[in-house]
């Protein structure tokens, strides 16, 4: 989950450069030895207000790390240092055969805290766990589920 973070963080640095196209290019940032590669249909930035938003088809890859979804905002400081980051709208991430998918995904870069919401699930092969919030405290990367019901494979004991 600390990945997720540092993936919107990266783009919220590529938006703020004005370089995010939904032509596929050469990677914008390299991002501790990943490249970031970003595609939106739409980027708009308000300069005065440190905001941002990518719309239609938003794309994020770093690594194995995969990100969808229709929206993503962004408020940055005049450093520019991103603060707060949501995305929103089919949200679908993708790292190492895990899926999480929830309408939502918010990233407060300043507590160090994210949370996916609405309709969670994460799956990985036949395993899955639903929830309606899942909160990650991104400096223990400890991470909590709330309304959870799932289902996790057994194997039979081998004899």
């Amino acid at each position: 989950m600390k990945s997720i973070a540092r993936l919107i963080i990266a783009t919220a640095i590529a938006a703020m450069a004005g370089t995010v196209s939904s032509v596929r290019a050469e990677p914008l940032v390299v991002l501790g030895g990943e490249m970031l590669d970003v595609s939106a249909q739409r980027l708009d930035v308000e300069i005065a207000k440190g905001q941002a938003i990518l719309e239609g088809q938003v794309h994020i890859a770093l690594g194995s790390l995969e990100a969808q979804c229709d929206r993503v905002d962004i408020k940055y400081d005049e450093a520019p240092q991103v603060r707060w980051a949501r995305g929103s709208g089919n949200v679908r991430l993708s790292v190492k055969g895990i899926v999480a998918t929830a309408q939502s995904l918010e990233v407060d870069v300043t507590n160090k805290r994210a949370q996916l919401l609405g309709n969670v699930r994460l799956t990985r092969g036949r395993g899955w766990i639903a929830a309606e919030k899942a909160s990650i405290e991104l400096a223990t990367n400890r991470v909590s589920l709330e309304d959870v019901k799932g289902s996790i494979p057994v194997a039979p004991p081998t004899r």
